[in-house]
């Protein structure tokens, strides 16, 4: 799945950091915009989500999964964009479990859709080593060697 963000330029490594999680989610938003997956009412709408019903979208320490209803009109395509801060943006000062560097923000035209992005994420991210590598990602070439690394890795276990 690595190769997917590359191959379809939804990939974002951030070299500044958000002053908070609401600037996070609009940077992470911007790659999905450009490629016309979403609109800025969609990204609105994540943001009072999370307001809403708190860090749902934190699903393991420094990962978030920024997303909102998988049918909503402010979702134009489908798809998957990665954003990869210099270091974490904490959702809850006083819960650092709540602290992600790692936005995957999601956008699905329908459900099913919607559950196949979140379970081709679950399994990427439950590779051994997976969010250390990302979270380490400063650069395209950074990113490039994940890949290439990751790769790898599955041929030696065939």
């Amino acid at each position: 799945m690595l190769p997917y963000f590359l191959e379809n330029n939804l990939i974002n490594i951030s070299s500044q950091h958000p002053k908070d999680w609401q600037e996070a989610i609009r940077i992470s938003g911007e790659i999905m915009k450009k490629n016309n997956l979403v609109t800025d009412k969609y990204i609105d709408q994540v943001i009072a989500d999370i307001k809403q019903y708190g860090p749902y979208i934190v699903i393991v320490p420094g990962v978030a999964m920024p997303h909102s209803q998988a049918d909503s009109l402010d979702v134009l395509g489908t798809g998957i964009g990665l954003t990869i801060f210099p270091e974490k943006v904490s959702f809850d000062h006083n819960d650092p479990e709540k602290d992600a560097q790692l936005f995957f923000m999601l956008a699905a035209k329908d459900n099913a859709t919607h559950m196949k992005n979140i379970a081709n994420l679950s399994n990427l991210l439950m590779e051994e080593g997976m969010i250390e590598d990302l979270c380490q990602v400063k650069n395209l070439a950074d990113y490039r060697k994940v890949i290439q690394k990751h790769d790898s890795n599955k041929e030696k276990s065939k």
